[in-house]
């Protein structure tokens, strides 16, 4: 696609567009006797971005003159035309040789005024029984939906990423965190299973937003509905609608659909950024539990031993700009009274700028999962330190001892006490060393407090034992295959 600022053909057929009879009486009818101011103009075009949606609106033009056409409002002739010269225009833009101009505001009436010169009086009558109002409502909702649609392949296949990389850790131990401190051992795979889950409800978030906006507003009109006997169930149902929009008034003021697409995008950002933190945390020099290649790294233009993981920090910072697109629309829409008001051109460009930013962190994020190299070795060697198996000891006492577990928490923790004295981990401690705070222990317990022993005992459904972790992994692969 062309923009018109690019484009030295757009610039040229500007002046002679904008002052056509042609163009005034699309925009303006015979209400106004002079055209805009320049600030005017400024403020008040929009196909500097709105020209994305030519594809929806090219789609809902063509369901309104078939309709139009079988309600016999306009002629079978007349409809065919708009539709064969819809079909060139589409192709104009796909060859980037269309021109678009400024002066014509909107995608609408830039469209429209090519139609009607390629095909003269049919074209006028495309109009009838509709509004830009009710013609931008269905544009964006064709956009949104279909963004869902391309985002939820991408989540699936970040998800398969994870599930694959999971199943080939199931078993590697690596420390798992509370408050960043170490706290117990859990294996890699089911760190990164964790993120399948996540995943999944954004999925879901998506799948639900795009259920509650596939209602059509088309037809609608300005505000009111239309006199003319038009046929909104087919309109609806030629653009895979599920049904037309039920209240003309909330049909074309309506913006839920796309407050909801960027709250659940907002999430699925939210959680590429806690992964993309923890990718950062992970590759940095006092952790090294995960090294990314060159693919996914840039280095520094003074310290040549450098290697940063950019594409991390760059998914965790636009995460800002995603959030900001749903808290820009939402003041946008705070204080809008019925029904359609200009402010609402304002819906777009978030929603425009989350949807590239939120595509683009997908696709890096699965890169560096599928790219990412864990070392083992070091995984394994954190995650036995910081006392992590002590909740192993506590559980020890309470199910061979039959202490409560307060007792034994107590007392774990004398023991922690005494081996952070000594400068050892607690199997670092003998027996005897052991004994000394709690008597009844026997050389039993030893065998609870490798880092081994502590993933393997960890069964319970959800826990990070290897088992559970391989099953739940192939779970998901069988799942999205």
């Amino acid at each position: 696609m062309t923009d018109r600022r690019d484009n030295k053909s757009g610039r040229d057929g500007l002046t002679d567009k904008s002052n056509s009879p042609i163009s005034q009486q699309l925009q303006w009818g015979g209400r106004f006797g002079a055209g805009p101011d320049a600030v005017m103009q400024a403020i008040n075009v929009s196909i500097g971005f709105d020209a994305k949606l030519w594809a929806e609106d090219i789609a809902g033009s063509r369901a309104h003159a078939a309709m139009l056409a079988a309600q016999g409002i306009i002629s079978a002739d007349d409809a065919a035309a708009i539709n064969s010269g819809l079909s060139v225009i589409a192709g104009e833009i796909e060859a980037g040789s269309f021109s678009f101009a400024d002066a014509l505001e909107d995608i609408h009436t830039n469209i429209e005024v090519r139609l009607t010169e390629r095909i003269g009086e049919a074209a006028r009558r495309l109009h009838t029984a509709r509004s830009r109002n009710d013609q931008v409502a269905t544009d964006f909702r064709l956009y949104v939906r279909g963004a869902i649609d391309n985002l939820l392949l991408q989540v699936q296949d970040l998800m398969r990423a994870f599930a694959t990389r999971a199943a080939e850790h199931a078993g590697t131990v690596m420390p798992g965190f509370t408050h960043l401190q170490t706290a117990q051992p859990v294996t890699f795979g089911h760190h990164l299973l964790a993120y399948v889950e996540m995943l999944n409800r954004d999925a879901g978030r998506l799948r639900d937003a795009r259920a509650r906006l596939n209602e059509c507003p088309l037809g609608a009109a300005a505000l009111a509905g239309t006199s003319f006997p038009i046929d909104r169930h087919a309109t609806a149902a030629a653009l895979g609608f599920d049904r037309p929009t039920a209240n003309s008034l909330d049909s074309v003021s309506d913006r839920d659909f796309a407050l909801e697409y960027l709250s659940a995008v907002s999430i699925l950002a939210m959680h590429l950024s806690r992964f993309a933190e923890e990718i950062i945390i992970w590759c940095s020099s006092p952790y090294g539990l995960i090294k990314l290649s060159d693919a996914f790294t840039t280095g520094s233009s003074i310290m040549p031993q450098k290697r940063n993981p950019d594409a991390a920090e760059l998914t965790r910072a636009k995460t800002g700009r995603i959030t900001g697109a749903l808290v820009g629309l939402l003041t946008v829409m705070k204080g809008l009274p019925m029904a359609y008001a200009k402010d609402m051109q304002e819906d777009k460009e978030p929603v425009f700028d989350a949807t590239a930013a939120i595509s683009l962190c997908l696709a890096a994020t699965a890169g560096m999962v599928r790219d990412m190299d864990a070392d083992t070795a070091r995984m394994a060697e954190l995650a036995g330190s910081g006392f992590s198996t002590a909740t192993d000891l506590a559980d020890w006492l309470v199910r061979v001892l039959k202490m409560p577990f307060r007792d034994a928490h107590h007392v774990t923790g004398q023991i922690v006490r005494l081996a952070e004295a000594k400068k050892l981990d607690l199997a670092g401690l003998t027996l005897a060393e052991m004994q000394s705070v709690e008597p009844r222990i026997t050389a039993e317990l030893f065998n609870v407090l490798t880092v081994e022993a502590s993933v393997a005992s960890r069964v319970s459904y959800g826990g990070t034992a290897p088992g559970n972790v391989a099953r739940a992994a192939q779970k998901w692969l069988d799942q999205l295959a």
